[in-house]
C-alpha cells in the first residue's frame, strides 16, 4: 500500500492513487510552477492511524522546506487539509484551513498583525467545528489527526454520496487527503485569492476567465459566500502577478491538453498555485474549446472531433428567447448558459409540493448555495443566487449538470422572486417574469461546426 507521499513532482503515481487534487499539485511542481509544499495521504488509506508516523515525518519535511515549525512560534507552519477523489467533486467534501493554531501561534501571528491573526483563528475554529462537530483541541497534532479523519469521513456524507450517484461515479476508490503548507490571501492589500479558467467555461471564448477577491482566503470565492470581482481587477491591481498567472495558465493548458480550472492565492504580492484540474464547462464551450485547442496546435483535429458529442453540438445550435414586452425581475452574472422556466422557490418543501394551476417545474433561488443544495439543483430548471460569482462551486456544478444559473443578483432577490413564474436566461444573466417562449435555432452556419465537419468528413457525430 502507498500510504503517504511527498508531492515533489516525481511520485510517478496516477490520479487513482494520489487523487485529482494531489495529482495536479505534483504535476505543477514538476513543471517548476510556484506551489506551496505539500504531501498526500493516498486513496488507499482508510484511517490516518495506519500511516500516522509517516504523516508526522512528512510534516517535518514541510517544516524543512518552508523554514517554519508546525504548532510553534516564532515562525509557525499552518496547514491546509483538503479532499481529493480521482475525479473532481467540487465542494462535495470537506476542507479545513489554518490547522496548527495554538496560543503561541496566535501570539506570533498577532505580532505581525492582530487583525490577520484574529481572522485566521476565527476561520480555523469555524471550519474545524463544521467538519468535526467538535471544538478544536489545543494540541496541533491532534488537530491535524482529527482534520484528516474528518476529510476522509466526508467521502461518505449524504451530499457526496448523492453527487457520485447522480454523476455515475460508482467505481472510485475513495478520497485522498492533501496536506499543504498554508499561504495567506488574507494578509492585507497585496494579497488575495481567485479562480482562473484558461478559456471561458460558459461560451468557449479563448480569453482567460476568472474571479479575484482581495484580502481573502480561497473558500470565500468557491463557496460563493462573497461576490468576487472579475479577473481584470487583478490585472489592474497587481499586473506582474497577472502576467505570471497568465504564463502559468498557458503552461498548464499545453501540458494537460485540456482547459484548466486553477485556484491561486497571492500573499504579499507573491503568486502561489494551489490546484489545477480539467475545467467543468458548458456543452457549447466544449465544442468551442475542442476547435480552439486544435487551432492552437495543442491537440490534433482528430482528437477535437473525438471529444465532441452530439449533445454538445446541439448546444451550439442554441435556441433564442422571445423577450418582447417581458418584464425584467432581476439580473446578475451569467454562470451557466441555457434557459430555464419555473416557479421560484427557496426551500425543499416548496419544490416538493405541486404548484397550483401549473405543471411547471421550479427555479431554485438562494442567498448563496452550498454543497447540500446539489440534490435540489439537479432537480431544478434553473438556479439563481443573491451572492457569489461565476467560479463558485454552485456555478461549476450547474455547468456540469447543464442547469441554467445566474449568480450575484443582489440582496432581496429571493424574496422578490418567491412564488412567481420566472424565466432564467443563463446567457445574459437576466431573470424575466413569466414563462417566455423559447424559439428554435434558425441557422446552421457556425464556424466551429463547419470546422468540425471539415475535419471529420463523413463522421456521423458531426452531421
Amino acid at each position: 500500500m502507498t500510504g503517504a507521499v511527498l508531492l515533489d513532482g516525481n511520485t510517478g503515481l496516477g490520479r487513482e492513487t494520489l487523487g485529482n487534487k494531489a495529482y495536479g499539485i505534483d504535476r505543477m511542481v514538476r513543471l517548476g510552477l510556484p506551489v506551496p509544499p505539500a504531501f498526500v495521504v493516498t486513496t488507499q488509506v482508510r484511517s490516518v492511524d495506519a500511516v500516522w508516523q509517516r504523516v508526522v515525518a512528512l510534516v517535518h519535511e514541510l517544516e524543512e522546506l518552508t523554514g517554519r515549525t508546525f504548532g510553534s512560534d516564532p515562525n509557525p507552519l499552518l496547514l491546509a487539509v483538503r479532499s481529493g477523489a480521482a475525479l473532481s467533486m467540487p465542494g462535495m467534501m470537506d476542507t479545513i484551513l489554518n490547522v496548527g493554531i495554538t496560543s503561541e501561534v496566535e501570539d506570533a501571528l498577532s505580532d505581525a498583525s492582530p487583525d490577520f491573526a484574529a481572522d485566521v483563528v476565527r476561520r480555523f475554529n469555524v471550519q474545524f467545528h463544521k467538519s468535526t462537530g467538535q471544538p478544536a483541541p489545543s494540541d496541533p497534532w491532534e488537530q491535524l489527526r482529527m482534520s484528516v479523519d474528518a476529510v476522509v469521513g466526508s467521502w461518505s456524507s449524504a451530499r457526496a454520496v448523492d453527487y457520485r450517484r447522480r454523476r455515475g461515479l460508482t467505481d472510485l476508490a475513495g478520497t485522498s487527503v492533501t496536506i499543504q503548507s498554508m499561504v495567506f490571501g488574507n494578509r492585507g492589500a497585496r494579497s488575495g485569492t481567485g479562480v482562473l479558467f484558461t478559456r471561458n467555461p460558459l461560451d468557449g471564448g479563448p480569453q482567460l476567465y476568472g474571479e479575484w477577491l482581495g484580502n481573502a482566503q480561497g473558500e470565500d470565492v468557491v463557496s460563493g459566500s462573497r461576490s468576487a470581482r472579475p479577473l481584470e481587477e487583478l490585472r489592474r491591481e497587481l499586473p506582474v502577478v497577472y502576467e505570471q498567472l497568465s504564463g502559468a495558465s498557458r503552461t498548464l493548458e499545453a501540458d494537460r491538453k485540456e482547459v484548466q480550472d486553477i485556484e491561486f492565492t497571492v500573499e504579499s504580492g507573491e503568486l502561489w498555485l494551489l490546484q489545477t484540474r480539467t475545467a467543468k464547462i458548458s456543452p457549447e464551450a466544449a465544442v468551442r474549446h475542442a476547435v480552439g485547442l486544435a487551432n492552437d496546435g495543442i491537440i490534433s483535429t482528430a482528437t477535437a472531433v473525438a471529444r465532441v458529442t452530439a449533445d454538445q453540438i446541439a448546444a451550439v445550435r442554441k435556441p433564442w428567447l422571445e423577450t418582447t414586452g417581458a418584464a425584467i425581475l432581476a439580473s446578475g452574472t451569467p454562470a451557466s448558459p441555457g434557459f430555464g422556466v419555473g416557479v421560484a422557490v427557496s426551500q425543499t418543501v416548496e419544490a416538493e409540493q405541486p404548484i397550483a394551476g401549473t405543471s411547471a417545474g421550479f427555479v431554485l433561488t438562494r442567498p448563496t448555495t452550498d454543497p447540500n443544495d446539489v440534490h435540489m439543483m439537479s432537480m431544478s430548471n434553473g438556479v439563481v443566487t443573491e451572492h457569489g460569482g461565476s467560479t463558485s462551486h454552485a456555478a461549476v456544478v450547474c455547468r456540469e449538470m447543464s442547469v441554467p444559473c445566474v449568480v450575484g443578483c443582489g440582496e432581496g432577490t429571493v424574496d422578490a422572486l418567491s412564488g412567481r413564474m420566472v424565466t432564467v436566461d443563463g446567457y445574459s444573466g437576466i431573470i424575466y417574469e413569466g414563462s417566455l417562449p423559447i424559439r428554435p435555432a434558425v441557422d446552421d452556419d457556425d464556424p466551429d461546426l463547419i470546422a468540425l465537419r471539415s475535419w471529420a468528413s463523413s463522421s456521423p457525430v458531426v452531421k
